[in-house]
């Protein structure tokens, strides 16, 4: 039987902020003295995660707080960034609405953000109005209240949703919600190493891109809830 609601993580999986926000935090990384992180820490320990989560890991790996004004320069830069260069993976449209069943987005981003980031994109009607956020719930990924708050707003089961996710925080989170779970590595700069370690953490299938994502649906669908 086809899924009830598919859950469909935003950052790296619809829209390539990631690679943005990468390129602008390990910049300023370098410029307060962690000079030595590179993009495989960042991929590492910060995708997937709450902003706020991975501002703790940061100060921990640097020794001492981060500048009062660390948040607001990222964000600044990156915003800047988005509204010229941010797109829709290719072939997002197409495979999301090709699946049948509902749909929604449960994101790490705050909402706000969220929202602005899938219209810049050209993707917020295929989603609008069930648009959800961690900073809806208690606790981030890899804890899954906000898969578990998307599937109660919506209405589904945990047994009955299925969420594609690109970081090993996301598939964990699905896993502890008791959700099927798809990889995705269309935007991985280690497509290799990505997929393992999605596969490791609990995804049931890794796709390098969305032409393959509504056949592996499908065969998700036959296998026994999660």
């Amino acid at each position: 039987m086809p899924f009830e609601l598919v859950i469909y993580d935003c950052d790296g999986t619809l829209i390539d902020t990631e690679t943005l926000y990468a390129e602008v935090s390990l910049a300023l990384c370098h410029e307060i003295g962690l000079r030595n992180w590179t993009l495989d820490h960042y991929v590492e320990h910060l995708v997937g995660i709450p902003l706020a989560d991975g501002f703790k890991v940061i100060e921990a790996a640097l020794g001492r707080s981060l500048p009062g004004d660390f948040e607001a320069r990222i964000e600044a830069a990156v915003a800047g960034r988005l509204a010229q260069e941010l797109r829709a993976l290719p072939g997002v449209r197409e495979a999301v609405s090709t699946l049948s069943g509902r749909r929604c987005v449960a994101s790490s981003t705050t909402l706000e953000p969220l929202r602005h980031n899938l219209a810049l994109a050209g993707l917020l009607d295929l989603f609008d109005p069930h648009v959800f956020s961690a900073s809806q719930v208690a606790r981030g990924k890899p804890a899954p209240d906000v898969f578990l708050f998307a599937a109660a707003q919506m209405g589904a089961g945990p047994g009955q949703c299925l969420i594609l996710e690109d970081s090993v925080p996301g598939v964990q989170a699905a896993r502890a919600a008791g959700m099927q779970v798809a990889g995705f590595i269309g935007v991985a700069h280690d497509k290799v190493r990505m997929r393992e370690r999605l596969l490791a953490a609990g995804a049931a299938v890794v796709i390098d891109g969305y032409d393959d994502w509504p056949a592996a649906a499908a065969r998700l669908a036959e296998l026994p809830a999660a």
